[in-house]
């Protein structure tokens, strides 16, 4: 089963709440500056300006609804190899 990274980069982020209302399982809006942020449960790091995480491929097509849908590209996703 493929896996997944995905980044935020939160100096870019508007925090329109976009990518967790697509996909909440992925996504949340932070306690911390109110960015986007990858959820805990697939955090890899999150500090100020970015966000990392690694998400299984059954998450693929969620996530990737959110990277097409945000209005200033602040997220990206590639597969790990």
């Amino acid at each position: 089963m493929s896996r997944y990274k995905v980044t935020v980069d939160r100096s870019l982020c508007i925090g329109c709440g976009v990518a967790p209302s697509i996909c909440s399982q992925v996504f949340e809006l932070g306690t911390d500056n109110g960015k986007n942020r990858v959820v805990e449960a697939y955090s890899v790091r999150t500090d100020e300006n970015f966000s990392e995480g690694v998400i299984p491929e059954d998450l693929y097509d969620c996530a990737a609804s959110a990277v097409q849908s945000c209005p200033v590209g602040a997220i990206k996703i590639e597969k790990i190899n």
